[in-house]
């Protein structure tokens, strides 16, 4: 069939930069991959236990749109006494298929044709061709490694234009691993406020902080009322086939992502919701220790890279590591590709989440320490490679 049916922007958007290396590795065992953000976890047996339970029991139907009110309720109380935000779960939340279709919604919902996404870079690559399909213009806001990739008020300024109508943010970041704090978002919701944008903010990896506790932009002075959070279950719970996710906010713009949930997705699966449920109720242990793991990782994995040559600043959250290559004389994708097909290592070439991104690689170190040190010698070797050709060349 010819691509004639296909709209231009659909044809013009590129695929998946992450799945494109990710496909790469498939069919072939002798391959490490670093390249997909999903934890190594199992979801924990009790929150299985409870939809089989559940399955047995029936529990197959539909949902409300907004998703089942008993988990509404959990996910308030639990914002509430984790991250200190307060949502009215009967007209302030919305349960959605995972935080991607969140991210979906909150877009379509508040972007017209010419208006300008502010999108700090290097970020998640979804949030580009959303906004294009919907018909908005991203503008990068780029941040520095030297800054620890947090977004700063003085980049945010030189971009902000007559058509800014959204700042979407995503922090704790992927593919940095950034953090901020209140003080850091103290200046950047002033200049929200100032010129009247809407946020989007997508905190998926807000557990995932290591050292210090996730500030939300949403509990800056004013900003609630102007902030969607964004969140789910993938990641800090291990829930990522599950797909469910959410979004929080002032119930006049939820209503309006609401009114395209319903003609749409029309509710997350039943069975995601019953997990999610039993996971914040009774799987916080679990989700702790999941996160020391990934702690420990963390540091390991860090430290590894620095010593093979790498240089990476100290990931303060998620679970990526984003090393500098730039010294090596190669690009991006440069880079991973050789190291995967000479190494044996599959990462994901920093370009793809924005022209920040240039220069870097992502590596997730959600896999076991075994794996993540066989990858640092198969790293170490092929550093050792290329250093050992730019002498011979010189």
């Amino acid at each position: 069939m010819s691509n004639e049916f296909i709209t231009p922007r659909v044809l013009q958007i590129p695929p998946s930069g992450i799945r494109a290396f990710f496909e790469l590795t498939e069919g072939s065992s002798d391959i490490i991959s670093l390249g997909v953000g999903e934890p190594d976890f199992v979801t924990p047996e009790h929150v299985r236990a409870a939809c089989v339970r559940a399955l047995n029991e029936g529990r197959t139907m539909y949902t409300p749109n907004a998703g089942l009110m008993e988990l509404r309720e959990e996910i308030a109380s639990y914002l509430k006494d984790s991250f200190t935000l307060q949502y009215e779960p009967s007209s302030e939340i919305i349960v959605t298929v995972g935080s991607s279709e969140a991210v979906d919604l909150a877009l379509r919902t508040f972007i017209a044709p010419g208006d300008e996404v502010l999108v700090p870079s290097p970020t998640y690559i979804a949030y580009a061709p959303i906004t294009y399909l919907h018909g908005g213009t991203v503008v990068e806001v780029e941040t520095s490694a030297d800054q620890q990739f947090k977004l700063t008020a003085q980049a945010l300024q030189e971009k902000i234009t007559p058509r800014s109508k959204v700042l979407m943010l995503n922090y704790p970041n992927n593919p940095t691993g950034a953090v901020m704090t209140e003080q850091d978002w103290q200046p950047i919701a002033e200049l929200v406020i100032k010129h009247n944008l809407i946020v989007i903010s997508d905190e998926i990896y807000a557990e995932l902080t290591y050292g210090q506790q996730h500030a939300s932009i949403a509990s800056q002075p004013g900003m609630k009322e102007r902030t969607i959070v964004i969140s789910g279950f993938s990641k800090a719970f291990a829930m990522t086939g599950w797909r469910v996710g959410y979004a929080c906010g002032n119930r006049e713009l939820i209503a309006g992502m609401l009114k395209i949930h319903q003609y749409t997705a029309m509710c997350a699966p039943v069975l995601g919701q019953i997990a999610a449920i039993e996971s914040l109720r009774s799987g916080l242990e679990a989700k702790d220790a999941m996160k020391a793991a990934f702690d420990g990782r963390r540091q390991m994995f860090v430290k590894g890279l620095r010593e093979i040559g790498l240089p990476c600043h100290e990931p303060q959250g998620a679970f990526y590591a984003f090393p500098s290559i730039a010294h090596t004389g190669l690009t991006s994708e440069q880079f991973a590709k050789q190291l995967l097909s000479e190494g044996g290592v599959a990462t994901v070439p920093g370009h793809v989440f924005g022209t920040g991104g240039e220069g870097f690689i992502r590596c997730s170190y959600a896999s076991s320490t075994e794996r993540l040190s066989e990858a640092l010698e198969r790293m170490g070797r092929f550093m050792n490679a290329l250093s050992s050709m730019r002498v011979a060349a010189g």
